[in-house]
């Protein structure tokens, strides 16, 4: 993945979309840190109903001992 800054990112930026477009990412960086990345866009979308079914069969290996209070975790949580 190729780093580039802000400046030369705004003079280059349709050579950057033409990169993303044929599968590579750019990183772009202001002051010499990390601030965007420009990435390919994803041809497949997601099937939702896929999703579902492997979080469903992830819970169902999830082995918790004892009673749950969802009301409590989510309150422990906020804090």
């Amino acid at each position: 993945m190729d780093r580039v800054g802000v400046f030369e990112a705004k003079a280059r930026l349709s050579e950057l979309v033409e990169r993303a477009q044929t599968g590579r990412s750019t990183i772009i960086t202001k002051k010499g840190k990390p601030v965007a990345r420009i990435v390919p866009e994803r041809a497949e979308k997601w099937d939702r109903s896929k999703v579902l079914d492997e979080a469903e069969a992830f819970r169902k290996r999830l082995k918790i001992k004892g009673r749950v209070d969802l009301r409590e975790l989510i309150e422990e949580g906020r804090r």
